[in-house]
């Protein structure tokens, strides 16, 4: 018949095209939903926080030269990214904050898999991980400028000692979480040694480790923040020394400008890579919609 379509005609080819159209469209508009389902949440959060800030300033709590409005701090802010030097700042913090999460990330993996392969290891430091993660960062930057001076290396040392406990304990728990079920199974498939870790183990334990991931990276960020505020390095104007300049000169405008840049920095981060990395997740393990 002649509106019969059949698998290799032209008009059969027309329709798969225009299938093929429709799902693209489909899916821009799935992803510009979720878009707008994830980011909505946040701008009113923002809104809250900005007219509670605005009504504090209005009850004349503190001078505004103490605690100016957000429309003024919000200006500083405007006019500090027309400048080179706050950028400069911001690529100096985020280049220790990923070189130090990345060396803890190798040394939290190392440590974490090694304790949670051999019984021995989790009696002799299991504890002390957990007591290490619970440690204040601040504690550890007197033995930090002990050993390395007013350096680059004393704030990675702090850095790496504030995140790779998390990192290690959420690898530890993840594997600690896995049902025995799945590891027989791998056996019985021919999973065994590396190739068990490879294809059973650290698939398994993979949310638990991803936990510990964005934990690690709050604990680095926060760790990196009071480094840059103690090691102060010449011609090394970070984030952190911002915030100290600012304290020092009474510029209150200035020090809020720069909380809000280091806020801004870490929802972004926590949005961009550890909720897309979750997300991915989920899908791959049929938790949400793709």
């Amino acid at each position: 018949m002649a509106g019969d379509v059949t698998p290799f005609s032209p008009r059969s080819a027309e329709v798969a095209g225009l299938d093929a159209l429709e799902a693209r469209a489909a899916n821009r508009e799935s992803v510009v939903r979720r878009g707008w389902a994830a980011t909505w949440p946040k701008l009113l959060a923002i809104l809250i926080v900005l007219a509670v800030w605005q009504l504090v300033v209005w009850t004349r709590w503190r001078p505004e030269f103490v605690l100016p409005s957000p429309v003024d701090v919000l200006a500083r802010l405007w006019s500090d990214l027309q400048t080179a030097a706050l950028w400069n700042a911001i690529a100096i913090t985020i280049r220790r904050g990923i070189v130090g999460f990345a060396l803890a990330i190798v040394i939290g993996v190392v440590v974490g898999a090694l304790v949670a392969r051999f019984a021995i290891l989790r009696a002799a430091i299991g504890s002390l991980i957990t007591g290490l993660q619970t440690m204040p960062s601040i504690a550890w930057f007197p033995l930090a400028i002990l050993l390395f001076k007013l350096s680059e290396q004393a704030i990675t040392f702090v850095v790496i000692l504030g995140a790779a406990p998390s990192i290690a304990n959420g690898l530890i728990h993840g594997v600690d979480h896995i049902p025995p079920v799945l590891r027989r199974a791998g056996r019985v498939l021919g999973a065994r040694g590396l190739d068990e870790y490879r294809y059973v183990v650290l698939p398994a334990a993979m949310p638990s480790f991803v936990a510990g991931l964005k934990n690690g990276w709050a604990f680095a960020w926060r760790s990196l923040m009071a480094g840059e505020i103690i090691v102060v390095i010449a011609f090394q104007a970070s984030l952190g020394q911002l915030l100290q300049v600012n304290r020092e000169l009474s510029d209150a405008k200035g020090l809020l400008a720069v909380m809000i840049t280091i806020l801004a920095i870490g929802i972004l981060i926590d949005s961009l890579v550890f909720g897309t990395i979750e997300r991915r997740l989920r899908e791959k393990r049929g938790l949400v919609a793709a």
